[in-house]
């Protein structure tokens, strides 16, 4: 049997690596976090594709990321103000009653062992070039954005997630590169990606914002 993983849906894509704020006040959640701080404190979170992150009745994507709580401040109202961060990524493979609060069987999901160490590389490091060029045009344009002389890990891997964290991209787009299998797949995708964003925000530019 899968293991089973406390979830919550959202209207972002959280990716492995990627820093997450969260203001917790609806009750369910509420009580997911008291359990994961009485246990284990992770909690997966997948992209809600259609509906609201209240009260329940939405289409959620199957492939998402556990996000680990490093920091947890209980509010006198009951609320919580969390800072999480993606450890790795997850399939659904089940979701399950959603009594106190949402629940699925789910397994880890490795990247696929595609192209060489050499291909991998390469592609990491295109893919970062794109990036620091839409970031550039993102400052220039008066939007906050990274610095875009941003560093990202050595290994392709790594760094093909963090790409997708800081890409000035919407969340179809960033849940489209988390469901990718394989990293030099992911890279090329990401490079796709940001060339279209460049260009997108260049176009702006022209048009004067």
């Amino acid at each position: 049997m899968d293991p089973v993983l406390p979830m919550f849906p959202l209207g972002s894509v959280l990716v492995p690596s990627m820093v997450l704020p969260l203001h917790v006040f609806e009750e369910r959640y509420r009580r997911l976090v008291r359990d994961c701080l009485d246990g284990t404190p992770e909690f997966g979170v997948v992209l809600i594709s259609r509906g609201s992150e209240v009260g329940g009745g939405d289409v959620r994507t199957e492939v998402g990321t556990v996000a680990r709580m490093v920091e947890a401040a209980e509010m006198p109202d009951g609320r919580y103000a969390l800072h999480c961060v993606g450890t790795r990524r997850i399939r659904v493979r089940r979701w399950l009653d959603e009594v106190p609060y949402p629940r699925a069987e789910v397994e880890d999901w490795a990247d696929d062992d595609d192209g060489t160490a050499a291909e991998r590389m390469e592609g990491r490091d295109r893919a970062l070039a794109e990036l620091r060029r839409a970031l550039a045009l993102q400052a220039e344009m008066g939007e906050p954005a990274p610095p875009a002389t941003v560093e990202v890990d050595v290994d392709p891997t790594a760094a093909s997630h963090q790409i997708a964290a800081l890409a000035p991209i919407g969340p179809l787009d960033r849940q489209r590169l988390l469901e990718v299998p394989g990293t030099v797949a992911r890279l090329r995708e990401a490079r796709r990606v940001l060339v279209d964003a460049a260009e997108l925000l260049e176009a702006r530019l022209a048009m004067g914002g």
